[in-house]
């Protein structure tokens, strides 16, 4: 079980910026600052990819993926060879299924969309690669995030370099779940030798400090607060704290910014993308 204290995430304000395009508003993170970024706001709907990549970096090469809620993680190269290799060409096919994508050029811009799900965006400081990764509770039971660090590895990044911004999504104390699938969410930090039954996993996550998963006034039913899970997740690996920043934002409770499908059962996105840079960590600009 994981039992030991956890440090507070980073939340604070000015960790998080609004900027502004058009009179549009979208959300960049002080941590990311090396990298063009935004997790953009529903104002920006019904653009996609290939509209909002321009606002970022024109010149940038734009990837994305059909989103199935797993845990398959793909590189852009992957991405292109599986559209020949499939030939991937009725409109609602043309991108593989996956819900992660890093980078493995300079000049490319990788997008994930959400709505209550949340979006995560990773640069690695000494490579100037980035990931962009949707991990909503199924894909963070299967440990998406941690799937995208070892992508990372794989490829020659180490931990200390990396740098997460977990941007707007539902927020624990709103999201309700059932009591299963808040514990199949949670046994993603239970050690594999362990066959804990699922109150037990609940109640090793509710001791913690800052838990997870939170009491619900109807029998049966939770709060799950995801972001939680995979920034403890995150920790677990080894990476600081000071390396992570989880946006203050919660989509199910600012109407005025972010779609919902918990809220209002409308199947709208908003899209959140990051563009690599191999010169991030030498310039220090965006």
């Amino acid at each position: 079980m994981v039992v030991s204290a956890i440090p507070e995430t980073q939340t604070q304000a000015s960790t998080w910026q609004w900027q502004n395009w058009n009179g549009l508003p979208y959300l960049t993170c002080s941590l990311l600052q090396d990298w063009q970024h935004g997790f953009f706001t529903q104002q920006f709907y019904p653009n996609g990819p290939e509209t909002l990549a321009k606002i970022l970096n024109p010149d940038a090469k734009v990837y994305r993926v059909k989103q199935v809620h797993g845990n398959r993680v793909l590189t852009a190269g992957e991405i292109e060879q599986e559209i020949r290799q499939q030939k991937l060409e009725a409109p609602e096919n043309r991108f593989p299924p996956a819900d992660g994508i890093l980078s493995d050029r300079l000049q490319q811009a990788i997008w994930v969309a959400s709505a209550d799900c949340t979006p995560v965006l990773i640069g690695d400081g000494q490579t100037g690669m980035v990931s962009a990764i949707h991990a909503g509770w199924r894909g963070t039971a299967q440990r998406i995030v941690p799937e995208a660090i070892a992508r990372f590895v794989e490829y020659g990044s180490a931990l200390e370099n990396l740098r997460i911004a977990l941007g707007p999504a539902i927020a624990g104390v709103v999201y309700q779940v059932s009591e299963q699938v808040g514990a199949e969410v949670g046994a993603s930090l239970i050690s594999k030798e362990l066959a804990d039954p699922p109150d037990a996993i609940l109640a090793a996550l509710k001791s913690l400090p800052d838990p997870p998963i939170l009491d619900d006034p109807h029998p049966g039913r939770v709060r799950l607060d995801v972001r939680r899970v995979n920034y403890l997740q995150l920790i677990e690996l080894g990476i600081r704290p000071e390396q992570i920043a989880i946006a203050p934002q919660c989509t199910y409770q600012h109407p005025e910014y972010f779609f919902s499908y918990r809220r209002t059962k409308a199947k709208k996105v908003q899209w959140s993308g990051i563009v690599s840079n191999t010169n991030s960590l030498k310039s220090g600009n965006r």
